[in-house]
């Protein structure tokens, strides 16, 4: 089993950690060699609500799902990694492999829309870790909360990096019907090993183009982010994959520059240092050139996208490519004025604010 990251960094709110020592071992020890091989723990949570508000502008949505937090995919680079210290778990090896599941994610969900003051405005699916992760093979979660959406005539977006999403495309169809619905897949490279390295545990690229392309076909507006862009990485790759995502059916393209922000920063080092050791200056170096010396920057407007000259070519490339191929647009509005409350869960007691 691949892993993203190959050390447990210490968790930033935890006055105590664990550090491997080796000085009993010498060069030759195969332990030193070996990569970690952590099972995956599913592990219940408890939370009490399950849409999440933001007032983020660099994020053009409010509200959103996650049904699981934590996330098998395993990207070395996942912005999400430092929130799973919140759990008291780490950014590395814990954050893809201790999973936390909202077994009761559905029921939460209807709760929400029976509140008297919601008014159906849009709710991503993966505002943080990905609805479709592994994991959900098993649980549907995200497939359940679909399902209650659609009684409702709430109005959703999906953001996924995994084909799985085909299982539910015959919902998806149906909510397209109503125009209450909108797909983004992210595909940073169509170079198969190196997804492999980067994403240890998402669908293929060409997996992903084609479920962009069965999307399209049922209807269904579907959109491509190129994330992360990791200058001196998969930076040339932009031409091939908006061209790709063009021929899959595509209508519409973003991209959004690594960030390293807290504890994603000493998981991303180790993952660049043991995969591409003769790239990782040149990396690092170009991303410090457009973090204003740094290798992360969280001030808004800038984190999704960086400053200087190279982020300034990085920009206009994409944006060139972006308009030959007719992915400059949006995706079409959903239709949040079709919400309703359901007539047998209206004639009973609606939930308080």
């Amino acid at each position: 089993m691949r892993h993203g990251s190959h050390i447990d960094p210490p968790n930033r709110f935890e006055r105590v950690s664990v550090h491997e020592d080796f000085e009993q071992l010498d060069g030759s020890d195969e332990q030193l060699t070996q990569p970690p091989r952590r099972e995956i723990e599913y592990l219940p949570d408890q939370t009490q609500s399950i849409v999440t508000q933001n007032d983020s502008p660099d994020i053009p949505f409010r509200y959103s799902i996650n049904p699981y937090r934590g996330c098998v995919h395993a990207c070395a680079y996942c912005y999400a990694r430092n929130t799973h210290e919140y759990l008291g778990f780490n950014a590395g090896l814990d954050f893809e492999t201790k999973i936390m599941v909202k077994h009761n994610a559905p029921a939460l969900l209807r709760e929400h829309l029976n509140r008297k003051s919601w008014r159906g405005e849009t709710i991503v699916f993966s505002g943080v870790t990905d609805c479709y992760q592994p994991g959900e093979r098993q649980y549907r979660l995200t497939q359940g909360c679909l399902q209650v959406a659609l009684e409702y005539q709430q109005s959703i977006g999906i953001i996924t990096k995994n084909a799985l999403v085909l299982r539910d495309l015959s919902l998806l169809t149906e909510f397209a019907s109503w125009g209450l619905v909108s797909v983004y897949f992210s595909i940073n490279s169509l170079d198969v090993e190196f997804v492999r390295q980067l994403e240890p545990r998402t669908s293929i690229p060409t997996a992903r183009l084609r479920a962009v392309e069965q999307l399209a076909d049922a209807g269904i507006p579907v959109g491509v982010m190129v994330a992360p862009i990791i200058p001196g990485l998969n930076d040339d790759q932009i031409p091939q994959v908006l061209q790709a995502a063009k021929n899959a059916g595509a209508r519409a393209a973003g991209y959004i520059l690594l960030r390293l922000p807290l504890t994603v920063r000493p998981v991303f080092e180790e993952w660049l240092q043991r995969t591409y050791p003769n790239r990782a200056e040149k990396v690092l170096g170009q991303l410090r050139q457009m973090r204003g010396g740094e290798l992360n920057e969280s001030q808004f407007k800038q984190r999704m996208v960086g400053h200087g000259p190279l982020a300034e070519h990085i920009r206009a490339m994409f944006k060139l490519f972006q308009t030959k191929l007719g992915l400059a647009g949006r995706l079409p509005e959903q239709d949040t004025s079709r919400f309703a409350v359901p007539k047998r869960a209206a004639s009973q007691l609606r939930l308080f604010d």
